[in-house]
């Protein structure tokens, strides 16, 4: 069973969660789940995200 790593805001000192979040990158928007402080909100992105969703946004962009 792999081991899961627990991440941990260098602000706040709090566990980061995986919460819905909003993001809006270039005039689009959607929503997914990302770790994120409970307490100040700062948002973890992970490299599948910004290589994946984020990627697809700016080639939509190019496309137009």
């Amino acid at each position: 069973m792999p081991e899961t790593r627990k991440m941990i805001c260098c602000k706040c000192n709090k566990e980061l969660e995986m919460i819905k979040t909003d993001f809006s990158y270039l005039g689009h928007s959607f929503f997914t789940e990302v770790p994120k402080c409970p307490e100040c909100g700062q948002v973890f992105i992970p490299e599948e995200l910004a290589r994946g969703r984020i990627s697809e946004v700016e080639m939509q962009m190019e496309d137009k």
